[in-house]
């Protein structure tokens, strides 16, 4: 977030921490306004004697003032660094608690004077605002300190001082208008009463408001709860666009799997399953004299080290090329952008760093979860046994029809009696074992082939779906979940600036 704004939410907690730490039940109430307002007058009014200085020189204010009204309060005012103290010994239990400051003028040409009301402004519980019927609509007060705390009209006053030099009309054109520029600048709850100092009228109308803040002891639970109405305005700029869900939906997530299937060739490994299974099966299912060419070709799963207890490291896969790494990183930038569709900044970044930004180390993951999937290269189909069997039966049978053959051919040979020999029907009995074994045998081995590529769709069908489950966890434990920590981390501000924002309600 912009750093001014966490500034602002950092020392709004810190000073709402400090202030309720001294109590309640002390109320800060501040005087201030220009030069020539008459607000010092106004505070020895309230104050019931001579406190501040008052006369025709300006500023006359020089340092903040405060008068207390029973005992203690003293590390509250060490807090507001406020060093004039006066100690209200006349009991007045109405206004027991009370802590009334006199500011200097705000625009007073000595700067330290100015820098004095900004640090107060931002401490006090209660502003007592007092203009004059001359500059009451100042441009600099209201654009300074008025227009700024807009949130705060609940605990500001407006004291329209030296009413006493008006006649009737121009009074009440002047209270008309201070209200209608106060509604203009979002003040119009605030109160706005008429006051002089010369004569004290409404100095009794302006105690009373300062008593019933004291009574209530609330002002400084009022004053933070407008702080954070303020901050939540100021900051609520993030989460004008509601969050659809802190959810990737099921659509982004299927998609995102599919990608990262391409990137990391799921196919590629289920046609390694499939053609292993097939070189296996006719290892086991294949005529036996043949049967050592089979051994010649290299499995293509220890090869690649998918599926036999390789790991991350021993994995033999390229790596993706330039056109699957841009997928990947395209994939992954699409599930952060239509997650945070909408979003204003720092959000759709900040979703692009936990997936776009760490494409490195999701690859890895990726590469470890397909290295140790178990793609059931370790079981061993029953058929395959029994087309062993078969097989090396009729191999068999064609072998003793060879040597029987064999045997008749060196009888003969030597001129020596022919053996009694059996026929089936018209066919020798060696000769029909050896054409009929090897027949057979061709005829199996067909047959097993074809049983073979259905065995090996079914494998590489089962091998590609736990290829896909494994991509599919990794993703959500290495893309998702990490971007979902981003929405709920987004949805947990948008509720607590939204709680904060009807703190005052």
């Amino acid at each position: 977030m912009d750093p001014d704004d966490m500034g602002l939410l950092r020392a709004t907690g810190m000073r709402a921490t400090e202030r309720i730490g001294y109590g309640s039940q002390y109320t800060v109430v501040a005087l201030a306004g220009a030069t020539g307002s008459g607000k010092s007058s106004l505070f020895n009014a309230l104050a019931g004697k001579q406190i501040a200085d008052v006369g025709v020189r300006r500023p006359t204010t020089g340092r903040t003032e405060a008068c207390v009204w029973g005992e203690g309060g003293d590390e509250l005012l060490d807090w507001l660094q406020v060093k004039r103290r006066h100690r209200q010994r006349r009991a007045d239990q109405e206004l027991d608690g009370l802590v009334l400051l006199d500011l200097p003028d705000h625009d007073s040409t000595a700067d330290a004077h100015r820098v004095e009301v900004d640090r107060l402004i931002e401490l006090v519980d209660v502003f007592v605002w007092v203009v004059d019927p001359q500059k009451y609509a100042d441009a600099v007060l209201y654009e300074r300190y008025v227009r700024p705390f807009a949130t705060h009209a609940s605990v500001m006053v407006f004291a329209l001082n030296h009413i006493d030099g008006l006649g009737s009309d121009a009074r009440a054109a002047c209270l008309a208008d201070l209200g209608r520029v106060l509604e203009e600048q979002g003040l119009a709850p605030a109160r706005v009463i008429a006051t002089s100092a010369v004569t004290g009228e409404g100095v009794d109308a302006l105690r009373a408001i300062i008593v019933d803040r004291v009574r209530a002891e609330q002002a400084a639970v009022l004053r933070l709860e407008a702080d954070l109405d303020l901050v939540a305005r100021i900051v609520g700029s993030a989460c004008e666009v509601a969050l659809r869900s802190t959810s990737v939906d099921r659509t982004a997530r299927a998609s995102l799997v599919e990608r990262l299937a391409e990137v990391t060739s799921v196919d590629r490994l289920a046609d390694a399953v499939a053609s292993s299974y097939r070189r296996d099966a006719r290892l086991a299912t294949g005529w036996p004299i043949t049967r050592w060419l089979s051994r010649l070709r290299p499995d293509p799963l220890r090869r690649l080290h998918v599926g036999v207890g390789g790991t991350s490291d021993a994995l033999s896969l390229p790596p993706p090329d330039a056109a699957a790494a841009a997928a990947a990183e395209d994939a992954l930038r699409n599930i952060a952008d239509d997650a945070t569709t909408g979003l204003q900044a720092p959000w759709p970044s900040q979703a692009r760093t936990v997936t776009v930004d760490r494409k490195t180390e999701i690859m890895d993951a990726l590469g470890a979860s397909v290295a140790t999937a178990d793609l059931g290269t370790s079981s061993t189909p029953l058929w395959w046994g029994i087309g062993r069997f078969l097989q090396n039966l009729v191999a068999l049978a064609a072998l003793v029809g060879l040597m029987w053959l064999g045997v008749l051919f060196v009888f003969d040979y030597m001129r020596l009696p022919e053996p009694p020999t059996y026929d089936v029907g018209e066919v020798p009995l060696p000769t029909l074992l050896l054409i009929g074994g090897a027949l057979a045998g061709f005829l199996l081995g067909v047959v097993f082939r074809q049983v073979a590529r259905l065995g090996a769709a079914r494998r590489a069908a089962g091998a590609r779906r736990e290829l896909r489950s494994a991509i599919a966890d990794a993703a959500e434990t290495a893309v998702i979940a990490p971007l979902e920590a981003e929405l709920r981390a987004y949805a947990g501000l948008c509720d607590a600036i939204d709680r904060m924002g009807s703190s005052t309600t």
